[in-house]
């Protein structure tokens, strides 16, 4: 069925997530069917057809096993998942008093439509960006840079941390840490699988084992192979466009929190092609606003185009682009100077103590001091008087 509007596309675009997290599930008994293939057409010299009926049977036993270590694994992502990324990324969590302008920023867009506000946390790094974590309202934060934090005013942050919230509000972010995690069990048990084929599977059986097999066992291990091969690549697939089909959604609730979709656009602008955290993996970066990396053909991008984006945001929401925006200058390029400038009085630079006695009055006494026109009047009289 169509969707029609922004919260009728929510709704949808959740259905459709959930139908992708059961396809995960189902990825993983798929993988584990084919490892039980793979290792009976190893061990057992007999017709494809009995190989995989000894290799349903693997599978039954295996199945309750294959679930508890996968509830485990997500188990272990729900508690600690926060802790894994901070330790990839430096995030420390950051209170109004050392962030007074971006705390006040993400808690009145909070306060406006009576979200719960999520942990803030900022990451030491010049990349312009920023990404939400968390699989519950006690879990839920917002990550940003200390580039972003320096490039961006506050309008564009303010949308920013409103397309992070959007993320949070859909469960977006919820929905991401699962497809992660679950992604990642069946890229584990791939690599799993392939190492011990390559180790076991030739280098311990060797030439024998294949003199003993027949084309039977040749054709079964194939199959499993090609299983193993499709579900790792669908796995990936899946990965990426739950990633990918959020962004725009985002984008606009991000517009619709803050009512400023130029400030939406002049910050994504901003962020473009300048959001690489070199120490993040690539999980970590599809949760990002943007990721620069880019595999080849659409497909394989985590995150729609900016300028689609933008143009989504001119179309939808009567935005206005200013085209790729040059970053303005930082406050703190001149802090790094190993010789800073003098201090300035009201009518010119102060003169250094120094050469002070230089430009001086001869009439002056040596402890006097000077103003802006010459000795203070008080220390002359103070002489006349001696």
């Amino acid at each position: 069925m169509a969707a029609y509007g922004l919260y009728s596309h929510i709704q949808s675009n959740r259905r459709r997530s959930i139908a992708l997290l059961v396809g995960l599930f189902f990825l993983i008994y798929l993988m584990v069917y084919a490892g039980a293939l793979l290792a009976e057409a190893l061990s057992v010299d007999a017709d494809s057809d009995v190989l995989m009926q000894l290799a349903w049977n693997d599978f039954l036993h295996a199945a309750p096993w294959a679930t508890v270590g996968t509830a485990a694994w997500v188990v272990i992502a729900y508690y600690f998942h926060q802790n894994m990324i901070d330790a990839l990324t430096g995030g420390r969590d950051v209170a109004r008093a050392e962030e007074p302008r971006l705390y006040n920023i993400l808690e009145n867009l909070c306060i406006s439509r009576g979200i719960t506000m999520p942990k803030l946390k900022v990451m030491e790094s010049d990349a312009l960006n920023a990404f939400a974590t968390g699989m519950s309202d006690k879990q839920y934060a917002i990550t940003v840079t200390t580039g972003l934090l320096k490039r961006l005013n506050d309008a564009e942050i303010e949308s920013v941390l409103g397309h992070e919230l959007t993320h949070i509000r859909n469960g977006d972010v919820r929905m991401m840490v699962i497809a992660v995690v679950i992604a990642g069990v069946v890229s584990f048990f791939a690599e799993l699988v392939f190492r011990l084929w390559f180790y076991n599977g030739i280098g311990f059986r060797g030439g024998r084992s294949g003199d003993r097999r027949g084309g039977g066992a040749a054709f079964a291990m194939l199959i499993a192979v090609a299983i193993i091969a499709i579900a790792y690549f669908l796995s990936f697939v899946i990965r990426l466009a739950l990633s990918r089909s959020r962004e725009f959604l985002a984008d606009a609730g991000s517009v619709e929190l803050t009512k400023n979709p130029d400030a939406m656009i002049s910050a994504l602008r901003k962020i473009e092609g300048r959001g690489e955290l070199p120490d993040a993996t690539s999980a970590v970066m599809e949760m990002c606003l943007d990721n620069p990396r880019q595999g080849f053909g659409e497909l394989f991008d985590t995150h729609p185009s900016v300028d689609s984006r933008v143009a989504a945001l001119v179309k939808f929401a009567g935005g206005h682009d200013p085209g790729p925006l040059a970053l303005p200058p930082q406050a703190s390029d001149t802090d790094d100077q190993s010789e800073p400038p003098p201090p300035s009085g009201p009518w010119g630079p102060a003169v250094d103590d120094s050469s002070a006695g230089e430009s001086a009055s001869p009439d002056a006494s040596p402890g006097s001091s000077s103003g802006p026109w010459g000795p203070h009047s008080g220390a002359a009289s103070q002489s006349g008087h001696n």
